[in-house]
Protein backbone atom coordinates (compact mmCIF):
# COMPACT_ATOMS: atom_id res chain seq x y z
CA UNK A 1 0.00 0.00 0.00
CA UNK A 2 1.42 3.41 -0.93
CA UNK A 3 1.57 6.22 1.59
CA UNK A 4 -1.12 8.09 -0.36
CA UNK A 5 -3.40 5.04 -0.13
CA UNK A 6 -2.54 4.62 3.54
CA UNK A 7 -3.43 8.27 4.19
CA UNK A 8 -6.77 7.92 2.40
CA UNK A 9 -7.54 4.78 4.38
CA UNK A 10 -6.73 6.58 7.63
CA UNK A 11 -8.97 9.50 6.65
CA UNK A 12 -11.77 7.10 5.72
CA UNK A 13 -11.40 5.19 9.00
CA UNK A 14 -11.58 8.34 11.11
CA UNK A 15 -14.29 9.99 9.00
CA UNK A 16 -16.84 8.32 11.24
CA UNK A 17 -15.83 10.96 13.81
CA UNK A 18 -17.04 14.18 12.16
CA UNK A 19 -15.79 16.63 14.79
CA UNK A 20 -12.03 17.45 14.56
CA UNK A 21 -11.79 17.82 18.36
CA UNK A 22 -13.26 14.35 18.87
CA UNK A 23 -10.88 12.91 16.23
CA UNK A 24 -7.99 14.49 18.10
CA UNK A 25 -9.26 13.00 21.38
CA UNK A 26 -9.43 9.56 19.72
CA UNK A 27 -5.83 9.88 18.50
CA UNK A 28 -4.66 10.92 21.97
CA UNK A 29 -6.59 8.08 23.64
CA UNK A 30 -4.93 5.51 21.36
CA UNK A 31 -1.49 6.80 22.29
CA UNK A 32 -2.25 6.60 26.02
CA UNK A 33 -2.26 2.81 25.72
CA UNK A 34 1.27 2.74 24.29
CA UNK A 35 4.13 1.69 26.50
CA UNK A 36 6.69 4.43 27.09
CA UNK A 37 10.09 4.21 25.46
CA UNK A 38 12.77 2.66 27.63
CA UNK A 39 14.97 5.09 29.53
CA UNK A 40 17.86 3.95 27.32
CA UNK A 41 15.95 5.30 24.28
CA UNK A 42 14.91 8.59 25.86
CA UNK A 43 18.26 10.13 25.03
CA UNK A 44 19.49 13.27 23.29
CA UNK A 45 20.27 11.16 20.20
CA UNK A 46 16.55 10.37 19.82
CA UNK A 47 15.22 13.75 20.95
CA UNK A 48 13.46 15.84 18.31
CA UNK A 49 14.63 19.44 18.46
CA UNK A 50 12.14 22.18 17.70
CA UNK A 51 9.41 20.88 19.95
CA UNK A 52 8.34 22.71 23.08
CA UNK A 53 7.45 19.36 24.63
CA UNK A 54 10.10 16.70 24.96
CA UNK A 55 9.70 14.29 22.06
CA UNK A 56 11.75 11.20 21.31
CA UNK A 57 11.63 9.34 18.00
CA UNK A 58 13.33 5.99 17.47
CA UNK A 59 13.65 4.40 14.03
CA UNK A 60 14.32 0.74 13.39
CA UNK A 61 15.12 -0.70 9.97
CA UNK A 62 13.99 -4.22 9.15
CA UNK A 63 13.83 -5.89 5.76
CA UNK A 64 14.41 -2.58 3.96
CA UNK A 65 11.56 -0.82 5.75
CA UNK A 66 11.51 1.75 8.54
CA UNK A 67 9.52 1.41 11.75
CA UNK A 68 9.11 4.30 14.17
CA UNK A 69 8.41 4.40 17.88
CA UNK A 70 7.97 7.55 19.91
CA UNK A 71 7.32 9.09 23.27
CA UNK A 72 6.58 12.59 24.56
CA UNK A 73 6.04 14.28 27.87
CA UNK A 74 2.65 15.64 26.76
CA UNK A 75 -0.28 13.27 26.07
CA UNK A 76 -1.52 15.48 23.22
CA UNK A 77 1.89 15.61 21.56
CA UNK A 78 2.44 11.89 22.10
CA UNK A 79 -0.85 11.16 20.34
CA UNK A 80 -0.01 13.33 17.35
CA UNK A 81 3.57 12.09 17.07
CA UNK A 82 2.40 8.49 17.39
CA UNK A 83 -0.03 9.10 14.54
CA UNK A 84 2.92 10.23 12.37
CA UNK A 85 5.15 7.37 13.54
CA UNK A 86 2.48 4.76 12.89
CA UNK A 87 1.63 6.26 9.52
CA UNK A 88 5.21 6.19 8.20
CA UNK A 89 6.09 2.82 9.75
CA UNK A 90 6.41 -0.11 7.36
CA UNK A 91 7.36 2.13 4.42
CA UNK A 92 10.65 2.08 2.59
CA UNK A 93 13.05 4.97 3.09
CA UNK A 94 12.55 5.95 -0.58
CA UNK A 95 8.76 6.07 -0.17
CA UNK A 96 9.02 8.30 2.89
CA UNK A 97 11.63 10.61 1.38
CA UNK A 98 9.57 11.08 -1.79
CA UNK A 99 6.26 11.58 0.01
CA UNK A 100 4.67 14.88 0.88
CA UNK A 101 1.90 13.13 2.83
CA UNK A 102 0.89 14.65 6.15
CA UNK A 103 -1.80 12.59 7.85
CA UNK A 104 -2.34 15.21 10.57
CA UNK A 105 -3.34 17.80 7.98
CA UNK A 106 -5.44 15.27 6.07
CA UNK A 107 -7.29 14.41 9.29
CA UNK A 108 -7.76 18.11 10.09
CA UNK A 109 -6.00 17.65 13.42
CA UNK A 110 -3.71 20.69 13.26
CA UNK A 111 -6.22 23.46 12.58
CA UNK A 112 -6.74 24.36 16.24
CA UNK A 113 -3.19 23.77 17.46
CA UNK A 114 -0.96 26.60 18.58
CA UNK A 115 1.77 27.76 16.20
CA UNK A 116 4.44 26.30 18.50
CA UNK A 117 2.76 22.86 18.45
CA UNK A 118 2.49 23.04 14.65
CA UNK A 119 6.19 23.93 14.42
CA UNK A 120 7.08 21.05 16.70
CA UNK A 121 5.08 18.59 14.63
CA UNK A 122 6.78 19.97 11.53
CA UNK A 123 10.11 19.19 13.22
CA UNK A 124 8.97 15.61 13.84
CA UNK A 125 7.90 15.23 10.21
CA UNK A 126 11.23 16.68 9.05
CA UNK A 127 13.08 14.25 11.34
CA UNK A 128 11.17 11.28 9.91
CA UNK A 129 12.04 12.38 6.37
CA UNK A 130 15.67 13.02 7.34
CA UNK A 131 15.93 9.52 8.80
CA UNK A 132 14.49 8.13 5.58
CA UNK A 133 16.89 10.13 3.40
CA UNK A 134 19.92 8.93 5.35
CA UNK A 135 18.80 5.32 5.78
Amino acid sequence: MTLAEKQQRLVDDLAIIPDPHERLAAVVDRAKRLPPLADTERTDAHRVRGCISKVWLVADRRDGRLYFRCDADSPLVKGLVHCLAEFFSDATPAEIAASDADPLVALDLVRNLSPTRKNGLGAVLARIRHIAQTA
